[in-house]
C-alpha cells in the first residue's frame, strides 16, 4: 500500500516502514517552502497553519533539519502558525565561513519577520537549537512571547559539537555510492535507542543529498567549530523573555543540570521531563513531547510568571 512517506524516495533508498495514521496525516499536511537571505545566506525553512494566528519557530540541533520537526509541526497548528527552518550549514539552506550562534540566531528572527506572524513568536529549540533560542531569547527577548529549550545541556557543549570534535562521525562526511548504502550508515548521534523506525527513515532520507560521486550528508562539518563570546549557560541571565526547560528522563539535561538552568532563571522557568525519552526526544517519544508542549504553550496563553519571594 501505499503511504505518504514512500513518495518521492530516491532510486534505491529502502521502502518506509509502516507507520502509524497520526504519523501519516502529519507529514501530508500541507507546507510552504520559502526562503530569506539573513547577511548574505540564503536560509530554507517550512511554514505550516492559518497566517491569523500567533507564531512558533521550530529550532533543530546540529547537523540536522527542519523535517526533524514535520511531524511535529502539524500538531500545534490547531492554535499556531509554525515554522521550522534549516539553519546555515544545515538542510537545504545556504553556507557560511563561520557559524556563531548569533547568526544562527538571527536566521531564527530573521524567520519569524518573514513568515509574518501574529503578535511576537515562541521559540523552540532543540539540543544546539535550545542553545540558539537562549541567544536569541537574551538578544531579542523584547521580540518574543517564549522560548522552549529542548534537552540542551548547557554546562556542557552540545552533543554534536562534541561528536564534531573528537568523533569521526561528523568531521568528515563520506560520500557513498547510493542512498541505500548512505542510508545504512545513518544514525543517532548521541546514539540512543528508538522504536519508531519510520522516524527515523523519513529524516534520513531529507538528511542526504546528491553531489558527484554519490551520496553525503547535507550539513557542513564547520558548523561545530564554536565563535561566539558568551556561553548559553552565562546567556542564560541574560534572556528576556519567558522560558520553559524540557528534559528527558534518559538524555543530557541531568536534574542537577535542569536544577542549575533553572536556578540561573530565576526560579521561574517550568522544568518539563518526558518519561522514558532519550535526548532525541522527538523522535523516541513523539506524542507524550506533543503533549507536553501543548499544554505548556495553552497554559502560558492564560498565565504569567510569579516572581519567587525575596
Amino acid at each position: 500500500m501505499d503511504s505518504v512517506a514512500s513518495r518521492s524516495l530516491p532510486a534505491g533508498f529502502p521502502a518506509p516502514p509502516p507507520a502509524p495514521n497520526w504519523f501519516e496525516s502529519a507529514i501530508a499536511a500541507p507546507y510552504e517552502e520559502r526562503d530569506v537571505e539573513v547577511e548574505g545566506c540564503r536560509i530554507r525553512y517550512l511554514l505550516w497553519g492559518d497566517a491569523s494566528l500567533p507564531g512558533i519557530v521550530l529550532v533543530h540541533g546540529g547537523a540536522a533539519h527542519a523535517h526533524w520537526w514535520s511531524f511535529i509541526a502539524p500538531q500545534l497548528t490547531r492554535h499556531y502558525r509554525v515554522a521550522a527552518l534549516d539553519l546555515s550549514g544545515h538542510g537545504d539552506s545556504g553556507r557560511r565561513d563561520e557559524y556563531p550562534r548569533e547568526f544562527w540566531a538571527e536566521e531564527v528572527m530573521a524567520v519569524a519577520s518573514d513568515a509574518r506572524f501574529v503578535g511576537a513568536p515562541i521559540l523552540v529549540g532543540h539540543s544546539m537549537g535550545g542553545f540558539v533560542c537562549i541567544t536569541a531569547a537574551a538578544l531579542y527577548g523584547d521580540r518574543l512571547a517564549g522560548a522552549v529549550i529542548v534537552d540542551s545541556p548547557v554546562t556542557r557543549p552540545d552533543p554534536e559539537a562534541e561528536e564534531g570534535a573528537s568523533g569521526r562521525s561528523f568531521r568528515n562526511p563520506k560520500v557513498y555510492a547510493t542512498p541505500g548504502e548512505a542510508y545504512a550508515h545513518f544514525r543517532l548521534v548521541p546514539s540512543q535507542p528508538c522504536e519508531n523506525d519510520y522516524i527515523l527513515h523519513y529524516i534520513a532520507r531529507h538528511s542526504m543529498c546528491e553531489v558527484e560521486g554519490g551520496w553525503t550528508w547535507k550539513f557542513d562539518p564547520r558548523i561545530f567549530a564554536r565563535f561566539g563570546p558568551r556561553s548559553a549557560f552565562e546567556r542564560l541571565a541574560e534572556v528576556n523573555c519567558r522560558v520553559a526547560l524540557f528534559r528527558a528522563e534518559y538524555g543530557l539535561v541531568t536534574p542537577d543540570i535542569g536544577e542549575s538552568m533553572y536556578e540561573r532563571l530565576g526560579r521561574m522557568a517550568p522544568v518539563i521531563e518526558v518519561p522514558a525519552a532519550h535526548h532525541h526526544l522527538m523522535l523516541d517519544q513523539p506524542l507524550a513531547f506533543i503533549t507536553g508542549l501543548r499544554t505548556l504553550l495553552q497554559d502560558w496563553e492564560h498565565s504569567r510568571p510569579r516572581k519567587p519571594p525575596a
